[in-house]
């Protein structure tokens, strides 16, 4: 039988990928928070962890939107 609504996958991956962004974003925050005033560097390698997680999640929110058919013109001027 074939599937008569394969975007509800996509839309699924999507809402999954969404939610490991917005867990790596409030993991950032919470980094923030406690950061002492003179971070050291054990400080400095979580953070940049943080964010490598973050911007990847990132990524993935964008492959799942642009497999689930929300493309976007670019923003950037040519």
């Amino acid at each position: 039988m074939t599937d008569l609504y394969p975007a509800a996958d996509q839309r699924e991956l999507l809402r999954r990928a969404a939610t490991a962004h917005t867990a790596a974003v409030r993991d950032v925050e919470t980094f923030l928070r406690r950061l002492p005033e003179v971070p050291d560097p054990a400080d400095i390698t979580e953070y940049a962890t943080l964010l490598t997680r973050e911007e990847q999640t990132r990524a993935d929110r964008q492959d799942a939107a642009d497999a689930a058919g929300l493309q976007l013109p670019s923003l950037e001027s040519e």
